[in-house]
């Protein structure tokens, strides 16, 4: 027998044996590391929830402690993302006014999404904190109480009225229009606003797992030939992962650039 041949069976009797691990949704419900069994079991997720919670508090605990009129190096940076909420959501969507308002709120949404949702690309993290239904949906829920809270605030009598009622339509039309606009209104915005964030997360850390897994069964798993496959989805990997940064980004800009839509529909005279 060739050494040729010998080496194609030996591949062949490799890539029987070896295994290839993809992606599982399992990973997103880890077993309980702390408090087992109770309603305060803390898994993995949590624990890097808790992380980047940390790591934001300090930054910018840290980078606004010691305010300078001449900034260094951290605290233009600091500032330079506080800027970019206050000036480019702010203020552009909701005026001067009512942008310094809600700014807190919008700052608070806007950098807790992007990094927990940075998490994703972290080594030995590898998972976004926003990739678990609880954090969109306290986030959306955190919205949504927002949004109505402006528009009573701003209307205590009519809110609900113009929400519901649009002005300049036939009565007989609002048996149709009421009940849509309910539904689009105060039931598929928090909906929506949760499930945009959560499968962009879940659909980018299955697609990184799909691509480093199967480089580690091409090049471990299999070796040989199947070397140059795994270097191919190591490139993809790689060229995934920014992407994923950008993704974490655009995300956290799209979650609070739509709660600052839905409060300036709702601080608007009519809705």
């Amino acid at each position: 027998m060739s050494t040729q041949a010998a080496t194609l069976i030996a591949n062949v009797v490799s890539a029987a044996d070896a295994e290839f691990h993809p992606p599982s949704i399992n990973e997103f419900f880890p077993d309980a590391i702390f408090f087992e069994g109770t309603v305060f079991a803390i898994t993995r997720i949590n624990l890097i929830q808790m992380l980047a919670t940390a790591v934001l508090v300090i930054l910018f605990l840290v980078g606004t402690r010691r305010m300078k009129l001449v900034p260094g190096r951290f605290q233009s940076v600091v500032e330079m993302g506080l800027d970019f909420v206050r000036v480019n959501i702010a203020h552009d969507l909701l005026g001067r006014k009512d942008g310094n308002r809600f700014l807190p709120i919008l700052t608070t949404i806007f950098f807790m999404v992007l990094f927990m949702n940075l998490t994703g690309v972290i080594p030995f993290l590898n998972i976004a904190g926003t990739s678990v239904i609880a954090v969109p949906l306290l986030l959306a829920v955190v919205s949504y109480v927002t949004f109505i809270y402006a528009g009573v605030r701003k209307s205590p009598g009519k809110f609900f009225k113009n929400s519901l009622m649009p002005s300049g339509v036939p009565w007989p039309l609002y048996i149709i229009i009421i009940p849509l606009e309910f539904l689009s209104t105060f039931i598929i915005r928090p909906v929506t606003l949760t499930l945009r964030l959560l499968m962009n997360m879940i659909v980018g850390h299955l697609m990184l797992v799909l691509f480093f897994a199967a480089t580690q069964f091409f090049i471990i798993g299999l070796g040989g030939w199947w070397s140059a496959l795994g270097a191919g989805t190591l490139a993809f990997g790689f060229a995934f992962t920014l992407f994923e940064l950008l993704v974490a980004f655009l995300q956290a800009y799209v979650f609070t650039i739509l709660t600052a839509v839905y409060i300036q529909l709702a601080v608007a005279e009519e809705h």
